[in-house]
């Protein structure tokens, strides 16, 4: 178990998956320069009640995701552009609050969601078509910019880039971030991607006169 700064947002970060951040907050800057002088990630956790900002600290779900800060690019008064990246889940054991107000949590890393590739390959065969249809939908709406030529081969990978593709609730995204085995995962994540897909298909065969897809979506 190890203490981790925690970030609680309206967002859920996913292992291996990009996050910008706009840090502004006094807080979050003490803990972002804490992290960058340590070289270690803080914790991304989707907000359950609460607000992001300029408020008392939100009550966040339990599991999460390490950040691992990337790049930085530093802008008057001290707040920063940041990107990171995704790196390991972890469950919160108990919240705490750091000296400098930002939430700290003891957490436990969750297990990697490895099952026998001779399980996960047929699964994440059947996802990999519904992936390239939706972001083909969400591509010609402007909505998103996707390369679908180098989808990941590693059914893993893959199921998270979907998961994190995805243009839904976070509460969806936060439910396949808690599955347990890398099978469920992919499952869950090719469950939604064929009801996404018929849904955005129905809604570009029959668009309302004034709205565009790109409308709908935003």
């Amino acid at each position: 178990m190890i203490e981790l700064p925690l970030f609680p947002l309206n967002t859920v970060l996913f292992p291996g998956m990009p996050l910008n951040l706009h840090i502004f907050e006094e807080r979050y800057k003490r803990m972002v320069n804490a992290c960058l002088d340590t070289r270690k990630p803080f914790g991304v956790v989707l907000i359950k009640q609460g607000t992001e900002a300029q408020g008392p600290l939100a009550d966040p779900h339990r599991i999460g995701t390490t950040a691992r800060i990337l790049r930085v690019e530093r802008l008057p008064d001290g707040r920063m552009n940041i990107l990171t990246v995704g790196e390991e889940r972890f469950h919160i054991v108990s919240l705490g609050e750091h000296t400098d107000n930002y939430m700290v949590g003891d957490v436990e890393f969750l297990p990697s969601q490895e099952d026998d590739l001779t399980t996960l390959l047929p699964v994440s065969d059947q996802l990999r078509p519904w992936v390239r249809s939706y972001i083909n939908i969400l591509t010609r709406a402007n909505v998103i910019q996707a390369d679908m030529r180098h989808l990941p081969v590693e059914p893993l990978e893959l199921a998270y880039l979907a998961a994190y593709l995805l243009q839904t609730e976070p509460a969806a995204k936060q439910e396949l971030l808690e599955t347990d085995t890398g099978s469920d995962l992919l499952d869950e994540t090719l469950k939604l991607y064929k009801k996404e897909v018929i849904l955005l298909k129905a809604m570009v065969s029959a668009p309302k006169p004034s709205e565009g897809l790109a409308g709908r979506l935003n």
